[in-house]
């Protein structure tokens, strides 16, 4: 079957480039996974490495309407491109992708934190993580830490230290964001969402394992 994903815009482009190098700098065999969203949106998913899963949204289309690549791939990919915005996207990885992906909607929002809020924690936990860390990088105990709590009428919910990592690792919180720039926090019984602006982490609730490994 023909693979087809075509981003005509060059900002979109751009911004989709941004999100495969940062998948990239995480793990250089990093499987990205393509998905039309509603009318005239494309979605480019992966798996962190810190049992968080990442997303942006750029315009675009792509079919079939789900399939997955290699980022080494896309990049190149996205640095060829022509002036139609069509893309190589290389070998189909679909049997790389493990696991399911969260919905696209039903997601209760819980809270709105000051982005420099999670910049600071970001600094302070990586900080941990060198003085905690070994040679397989942070602890487990040290990832799945609280380092916040969000809360709307009777839910409270923690943001583990991984979420904040991954938003860092991604892009996704500028390290000196805006004064008035936040991030939003929301929530299904299976799944943490936290929203940034350039992009979103997701975090399976209960064990990640069943659905990222």
């Amino acid at each position: 079957m023909s693979r087809v994903l075509s981003v005509p815009d060059a900002v979109g482009r751009n911004d989709l480039a941004a999100f495969v190098e940062r998948a990239l700098r995480l793990d250089e065999a990093a499987v990205i996974r393509l998905r039309a969203r509603g009318t005239g949106l494309v979605t480019a998913w992966v798996a962190t490495g810190f049992d968080v899963l990442a997303v942006r949204a750029v315009p675009g289309s792509v079919a079939p309407a789900d399939f997955s690549c290699g980022a080494d791939e896309l990049a190149r990919g996205l640095r060829n491109a022509d002036a139609s915005g069509a893309i190589e996207t290389g070998y189909p990885m679909d049997s790389a992708w493990r696991g399911a992906l969260p919905p696209d909607t039903g997601f209760t929002h819980v809270d709105d934190v000051p982005a420099d809020v999670l910049a600071e924690l970001a600094r302070r936990g990586a900080g941990l993580a060198r003085e905690h860390g070994g040679a397989h990088g942070p602890p487990p105990s040290l990832l799945d830490s609280d380092v916040l709590q969000v809360s709307s009428g009777d839910t409270t919910v923690g943001v583990p230290l991984r979420c904040v990592f991954a938003l860092a690792a991604m892009g996704f919180v500028p390290d000196s964001p805006g004064a008035d720039e936040i991030v939003r926090v929301r929530l299904l019984p299976a799944w943490l969402r936290i929203d940034a602006r350039f992009g979103s982490v997701y975090r399976r609730r209960g064990d990640p394992a069943l659905v990222l490994r």
